[in-house]
């Protein structure tokens, strides 16, 4: 997208040095990294950067700071997943806007979706800083955004997650987390904040209080850095040793409530112009006609499982009239194919991340996805190179 970076990087690449990138990215996680990584960062114009940055900024607190969205988010939250002591705000945001190209020929980001859920956050700083390293990229380019350096952004990550705990207090909470495919990123996070990684299904309970084992001792959980995704816990039918309803003695880094409160279900309720069209399947009084324009997405998916592109009638027909609240149509985005690879145009993804900070979101990193499939997710890129996962950098 930066033209002369692109043209560069695309000269100087060798297939030796992308394999030296990915021995180097196990090296650094302690593991090997079982999802595709990219060849190739993306190269984000400044301006683009910051239209991004600040559109985000602005979609989230459309929404913490409107009473009847989040009356009417309360509804989202499923009634055996409703977690006591909610904070009035979330703590880590996630904006996911696909890049598309105008008509004139510029860049222009619009929201696919998202999450008041943790990300990537320690994987995504090791990956952008091998692009640097391994392809000797300038020095200056950087994936950070606030103006923020390695040791501030970790200095930050430290302060979301421990929460002023001691690190032996805190984990790092996943179902069956030895097998999830994020264990990279949970590996380089323990490093980080010096935390444990524990399975939801191992956590001691006694009355209010959850613990956890090490080396034969209960050692009590203050706060988790909860990483579990709700699908995950009820597609495996998992037996916790504790309820999500229990009231109990432990802070949340960030609060599960707000995976459901910031998700698909806000989009319905946004009003920015990078925000595409969205409805509840259960408002619509008539169906478009032109449904090749549309996504249909599940509000309560993960990685994309149940979204169609381009839905029949016959799609939309199969929603039971019972179920159609927890489905939205959202208007399809285009995304541009601009990224001139070796392999032809290839699509890209940005996510913002944000932190809450003296109460208002603040960007502290991005991470890519890179595809030429239908979708942006693995399964529809799976056949082909020069997409992945991949870091954004820029200017600033």
């Amino acid at each position: 997208m930066v033209s002369h970076l692109r043209e560069a990087f695309n000269k100087n690449f060798s297939e030796a040095r992308y394999q030296l990138l990915l021995h180097s990215l196990d090296a650094t996680c302690g593991m090997h990294v079982d999802f595709r990584v990219c060849e190739t960062p993306l190269f984000i114009p400044s301006p683009l950067m910051k239209w991004m940055e600040v559109a985000g900024k602005e979609i989230i607190m459309q929404l913490v700071s409107n009473a009847a969205y989040l009356s009417a988010s309360r509804k989202a939250i499923p009634p055996d997943f409703c977690v006591a002591n909610e904070t009035p705000y979330p703590l880590f945001i996630a904006i996911d806007f696909g890049l598309t190209q105008t008509t004139d020929g510029e860049y222009a980001p619009k929201l696919i979706e998202m999450q008041g859920f943790p990300t990537l956050f320690a994987y995504q700083v090791a990956v952008s800083q091998l692009y640097k390293e391994v392809y000797g990229l300038p020095r200056e380019l950087t994936p950070f955004l606030g103006g923020l350096d390695l040791d501030r952004y970790y200095a930050m990550l430290r302060n979301a997650i421990l929460g002023g705990h001691a690190p032996e207090n805190v984990v790092l909470m996943e179902i069956d987390p030895e097998n999830q495919k994020t264990r990279p990123d949970f590996l380089l996070t323990e490093r980080i904040c010096g935390i444990a990684t524990v399975d939801i299904r191992g956590v001691v309970k006694e009355g209010r209080k959850l613990f956890y084992r090490t080396d034969g001792r209960l050692i009590p959980i203050e706060r988790i850095y909860n990483r579990t995704i709700v699908d995950e816990l009820v597609k495996s039918n998992a037996k916790l040793p504790f309820s999500f309803r229990d009231d109990l003695d432990v802070e949340w880094a960030g609060h599960p409530n707000w995976f459901f409160r910031l998700s698909k279900f806000s989009l319905p309720f946004l009003d920015h112009p990078t925000v595409p069209k969205t409805f509840f399947l259960s408002d619509l009084q008539t169906v478009p006609d032109d449904l090749g324009s549309w996504v249909l997405k599940p509000l309560f998916s993960f990685a994309g499982s149940g979204v169609i592109v381009s839905p029949t009638r016959a799609d939309i027909d199969a929603v039971a009239e019972s179920d159609r609240q927890n489905y939205v149509l959202q208007e399809k985005v285009e995304y541009g194919a601009f990224v001139h690879t070796p392999n032809g145009g290839t699509k890209a993804e940005v996510r913002v991340v944000y932190f809450w900070v003296d109460r208002q979101p603040f960007g502290v990193i991005t991470l890519v996805r890179m595809g030429r499939g239908k979708m942006m997710g693995v399964n529809y890129n799976k056949d082909f190179a020069w997409v992945g996962s991949s870091a954004g950098l820029y200017l600033e």
